[in-house]
């Protein structure tokens, strides 16, 4: 527009100028306050703040894309995830009718096994099950009380070395590399059950309800000699002293079988249900981060606009003040 409105007043001016010359004499109304150095400064400057805002409009633009990536990828784990979740729900919850689940229980030796993942942009899953186990370690804390922790993923794992790097016996990263199943999990449980001495343990995790909510939950396998401690005292337990036990396998063996057998199967829920609740989180976060992405760029291009139309308006004002002046001149 600007460069138009330059070539109409040129060709309208040129011939009259060429056909009289003019004797060159000061005009104050064309001369600029401005060095040419200053002038050009300006006109750098302007030209550099449009760039500007263009390239920032170019890398807003570049991490909505990620952003939005990383949401459908995040919903397609989700669903692979989601059934089996559900599906492994009935694993554990017969355990817990039979050999029940008091975490409120008192006992000398606690281990907290604390599930996070390994990586980040998922909202606040992780800072959730370190504050949970933080308090379970409080809680459980005591002149002639030992707590332990097991942490499970990175990101629980960075956490907690920060202020309870002694109190950690065991560590595991990169359990979600590969699709989660039984076996390996039972492995998983089989080190741990191998590497600490326990009298409960507190398994910390997510519980997944839908993809914007989550619920911090904590199961309890308690030790086979604290559950026949219990029975016999008539502790709060599951409806294990209403059945009879038959075989050569005395009580205590079935109940070491029974307490290895629920732990593998509180932990692969455990495992899955995170897994759910760090992709809905993630889904969440990168649809957060999706939206203020557009919304910052709609302000950018608000930006660039005014900036480009006051460049053109300035431009204008000179072209026409030059012309006027050329005419005043005459």
């Amino acid at each position: 527009m600007a460069m138009a409105v330059f070539r109409r007043e040129g060709r309208r001016l040129l011939p009259s100028i060429a056909a009289r010359p003019i004797a060159p004499r000061p005009i104050a109304a064309t001369r600029s306050p401005l060095s040419s150095d200053q002038e050009e400064g300006l006109l750098g400057l302007r030209s550099i703040s449009t760039q500007v805002v263009r390239n920032r409009m170019k890398s807003v633009k570049n991490i909505q894309k990620i952003t939005k990536a990383m949401k459908m990828v995040a919903a397609s784990k989700l669903r692979a995830v989601q059934g089996r979740a559900e599906n492994s729900r009935g694993l554990w919850q017969p355990f817990t009718a039979l050999l029940g689940d008091n975490p409120s229980i008192d006992v000398k030796k606690s281990v907290v096994v604390t599930l996070s993942s390994d990586k980040g942009l998922c909202g606040g899953i992780n800072s959730t099950v370190v504050k949970v186990s933080r308090a379970l370690y409080k809680l459980n804390s005591g002149p002639e009380k030992e707590v332990q922790f097991v942490i499970v993923g990175e990101k629980a794992k960075a956490i907690m070395f920060r202020d309870s790097k002694n109190d950690i016996v065991l560590s595991v990263t990169e359990l979600n590399k590969n699709p989660l199943n039984y076996a390996q999990v039972s492995v998983l449980a089989d080190d741990i059950l191998k590497n600490v001495e326990f009298d409960a343990l507190r398994i910390v995790y997510n519980k997944f309800h839908s993809v914007v909510a989550f619920l911090p939950t904590v199961s309890t396998v308690l030790s086979p000699e604290i559950i026949e401690k219990e029975s016999e005292i008539g502790g709060k337990l599951g409806d294990l002293d209403s059945y009879e036990i038959e075989g050569g396998e005395t009580k205590g063996e079935i109940l070491q079988n029974l307490a290895e057998f629920q732990f593998s199967c509180v932990m692969f829920n455990a495992v899955l249900e995170n897994a759910c609740s760090e992709m809905g989180a993630r889904m969440s976060a990168m649809d957060s981060s999706s939206r203020n992405a557009g919304e910052m760029l709609d302000r950018l291009t608000l930006t660039y606009n005014r900036t480009r139309q006051a460049s053109i308006t300035t431009e204008l004002i000179e072209i026409i003040s030059g012309a006027s002046a050329l005419e005043a001149a005459k």
